[in-house]
C-alpha cells in the first residue's frame, strides 16, 4: 500500500509552526506562492501562541 503526502499547505503549516518553536521570524518564510506562504505565516503564528501561553519554552 502507498502512502500519502501529506497535501503542500498541510506541511507548509507545519513548517511554519516548527519554524516559530524555533524562534525564526516571519520574514524568515521560504514560501513564495501566496496560498502556501498563508498557511505558513498561520502555522507560524500558532507557534507564536501557543510559546506566548507557556505551552512550550
Amino acid at each position: 500500500m502507498k502512502r500519502q503526502k501529506r497535501d503542500k499547505l498541510g506541511r507548509a503549516h507545519s513548517n511554519g509552526y516548527q519554524a516559530g518553536l524555533g524562534g525564526k521570524t516571519k520574514e524568515q518564510c521560504p514560501y513564495q506562492d501566496i496560498d502556501t506562504k498563508s498557511q505558513w505565516l498561520g502555522g507560524w503564528r500558532d507557534a507564536i501562541s501557543d510559546r506566548n501561553l507557556g505551552l512550550f519554552k
